[in-house]
This record gives C-alpha cells, sequence and structure tokens, in this order.
C-alpha cells in the first residue's frame, strides 16, 4: 500500500460511537502485551483490511464497553490497510508528539503517517 492519504480522512473532527472489543487493562488475544488504553471499532465502517474500522481511544481512564467521542487523527499505515482513528472525548487535545507517545505501544511495529488534518 503506501498511499500517502487515507481515505477516511472526511471523520477527522466528526463524533463518532465506538464499540470497545478490548478494554484498557486486557491481554491482546494473540500477542503478550497488554493494552494500556481502549482499543474498538467503528460499526459498519469497513477498512481496507476488510474488518471494520479500529480505534484507539485517548483521554479516557478507564475501561469501558462502549465510547462516543471526536475523531482527532488517523494513524495511516504505509504498508498495509488497516489505518486506525485516534477518538478522543469533546474537551481533550492531543499533539502529534503525544498522540505518538500513546500508541506506541502496538505502532512502533508498522511504519505509518499520523494524519491530524
Amino acid at each position: 500500500m503506501n498511499n500517502e492519504n487515507s481515505k477516511f480522512e472526511y471523520l477527522i473532527g466528526k463524533k463518532v460511537k465506538v464499540i470497545v472489543d478490548r478494554k484498557m487493562g486486557n491481554k491482546h488475544p494473540k500477542y503478550e502485551f497488554i493494552y494500556p488504553i481502549n482499543y474498538g471499532y467503528i460499526e459498519n465502517i469497513i477498512s481496507g483490511d476488510g474488518e471494520e474500522l479500529d480505534v484507539y481511544i485517548l483521554g479516557i481512564f478507564e475501561p469501558v464497553n462502549e465510547f462516543e467521542g471526536v475523531c482527532i487523527a488517523i494513524i495511516h499505515r504505509l504498508e498495509e490497510d488497516d489505518d486506525k482513528l485516534v477518538i478522543v472525548p469533546d474537551n481533550k487535545c492531543y499533539n502529534p508528539d503525544q498522540i505518538e507517545a500513546l500508541v506506541e505501544f502496538q505502532e512502533r511495529f508498522f511504519k505509518h503517517k499520523l494524519i491530524t488534518e
């Protein structure tokens, strides 16, 4: 894939509902790491990998089942078709360095570009 853009850029600034399937503190089903943040997906929006669009939730400090927040960025993976949204509560802001630090537990394994506008 090596496209510099994401087909999900239209979601930046929009409010979305997230279903959390990997709660903060839970272990990844295949790998040996613990999720330091809530991670989920948006129903009925299909990503390039054929699965529902994945989401990192920042700014919530307890495990949740669902969350509604604003998309502030996209983690656009450059070598595979599996973008991730970054969702936060209405009143939270994170700069690119903060976002990169908070998703590093998983994104360190993938060449990606952070799209914020």
